[in-house]
Parts: C-alpha cells; structure tokens; sequence
C-alpha cells in the first residue's frame, strides 16, 4: 500500500509541475494580457490542486491535511480576486496599438 501511495504522490506532483510549466509557457507565449492571465490562472490552480492531492497522503496528521487544503482554497481565492483586477484594469486601459 505504501509503493501505491508513494506512487500516486509521484505521479499527482509531476502532473501538478506539469501544469505549472504549462502556464508559465502560456504567460510567456500569448500576444494579450487577458489570454496570458487566462492561460496562467487555469493552469495554476489545476497544478497547485494536483500538487497538493499528491501531498495530501504524506501528511502527518488530519490536520496537517487540512491546513494544506485551506492553503490551496486560500490561493485559489487570491488569484480569483487578483485575476479580477489585473483584467479590469487591462479592460479599462483598452486595447495597445
């Protein structure tokens, strides 16, 4: 049982970088703000939700889980409200010529 856990961490944080290399391709390749935050923010949160599913079995107690879980929910809602601003403001500022 143990080799399946170490095996599913393995596999959820690796899937996890995946997707955050993805993103940061996506911020470096896109022509526009918002195609850039959109690619960022989707890949970002996917990554850090496999990241911690793939730490989630290494924690050392229920509560360590569920600190990890509210740190997740935490990032998630920050890049939400950031994510919000920088568009506005991008929408705002109008299109560069």
């Amino acid at each position: 049982m143990s080799q399946l856990l170490d095996l599913w961490s393995i596999v959820a944080v690796s899937a996890g970088v995946f997707f955050f290399l993805a993103g940061t391709v996506g911020l470096l390749r896109f022509p526009d703000t918002l195609t850039r935050l959109h690619a960022l923010t989707k890949a970002d949160n996917l990554g850090l939700g496999l990241v911690v599913l793939g730490l989630l079995p290494r924690v050392s107690s229920p509560l360590a889980g569920l600190k990890l879980v509210c740190v997740w929910l935490l990032v998630l809602l920050a890049g939400a409200i950031a994510s919000q601003l920088i568009a506005r403001t991008a929408h705002r500022s109008g299109p560069k010529a």
